[in-house]
């Protein structure tokens, strides 16, 4: 399956260098198949996102692909894909940018025509083939009509979904300059938040955080400021990381505080298994 990984050190601006690809050796031996695509998420001083994303599809891409990328931010997205749907182009890889927002998903939804139908003019936002840039615009449609509150237009775009469409999974995260946003739904895929002290459980320990699939992460600056960690596994053996429930909706915000609600309480009307996937589908949710 995807890899999701998200960070929020807000108000704080600190500085992280990320793999995008770690140990590929251990993740050759742990997958069914090769990643095929991966992305970083920041945001500049300013405010303005900036996005580092690249398809794997040839020995160059691996290359960027295991490049160390230090990069200052107060909110941070990574996403290594492994694709259910759309080609190995940019356009497809995660994360992708809507009105000023970042967002990577793990999962697999169907009646995208459906869901073409539902987005109207806001289809325009939409530049790949992929279900999850569906599935943001949907969002994004919905945050608009909430007047600009990102927390009711997820929990919007989330009931629709759940009870119009067929679905698998629908995690994800959501980024802005100062802000964060983690859902699991349903209990398809794990997703895990920890809300890390300065200086972790120690008190004193920067940052060290890998996965044996991928994505790792560095900040010494963490050895002086709390965080906010979403991971798609746990990513070290700090007891303090914990389990989203199902349909559960983290927002982070610009002052890390946490908040935490169920924003769908029941399965999908339409729910998909790995039996009711294409081959390729399958695939993407199963690899490790």
């Amino acid at each position: 399956m995807c890899r999701l990984f998200g960070l929020s050190a807000a108000p704080h601006r600190v500085r992280a260098t990320f793999w995008l690809l770690d140990a590929p050796d251990s993740l050759a031996q742990q997958s069914h198949r090769e990643p095929d695509g991966v992305g970083l998420g920041t945001f500049t001083a300013a405010g303005t996102p900036l996005v580092e994303k690249q398809p794997i599809a040839a020995y160059e891409d691996r290359l960027f692909a295991r490049e160390a990328r230090e990069r200052e931010s107060e909110t941070f997205i990574a996403h290594v894909r492994f694709a259910s749907t759309g080609g190995l182009v940019p356009r497809n890889t995660h994360p992708f940018e809507q009105r000023g927002r970042l967002f990577a998903h793990n999962g697999v939804l169907h009646g995208l025509e459906e869901l073409e139908r539902e987005l109207g003019d806001y289809r325009g936002l939409v530049h790949g083939d992929t279900d999850s840039e569906r599935f943001f615009a949907l969002i994004t449609q919905r945050i608009d009509q909430h007047g600009g509150d990102v927390t009711a237009g997820i929990a919007d775009a989330v009931a629709w979904i759940a009870d119009r469409l067929p679905v698998y999974a629908l995690n994800l995260i959501l980024t802005t300059a100062s802000e964060l946003w983690a859902l699991r739904y349903p209990e398809t895929h794990e997703l895990y938040v920890l809300e890390r002290a300065a200086g972790g459980v120690r008190g004193d320990q920067r940052l060290d955080h890998g996965s044996g699939t991928g994505i790792r992460t560095r900040s010494g600056h963490l050895a002086d400021h709390p965080a906010v960690v979403i991971a798609s596994e746990r990513m070290d053996n700090d007891p303090g990381w914990r389990a989203l429930a199902s349909g559960e909706l983290l927002h982070v915000t610009g002052r890390l505080d946490v908040r935490s609600s169920i924003i769908a309480d029941s399965p999908p009307r339409h729910r998909l298994s790995l039996a009711d996937l294409g081959t390729h589908a399958a695939a993407s949710q199963t690899a490790r």
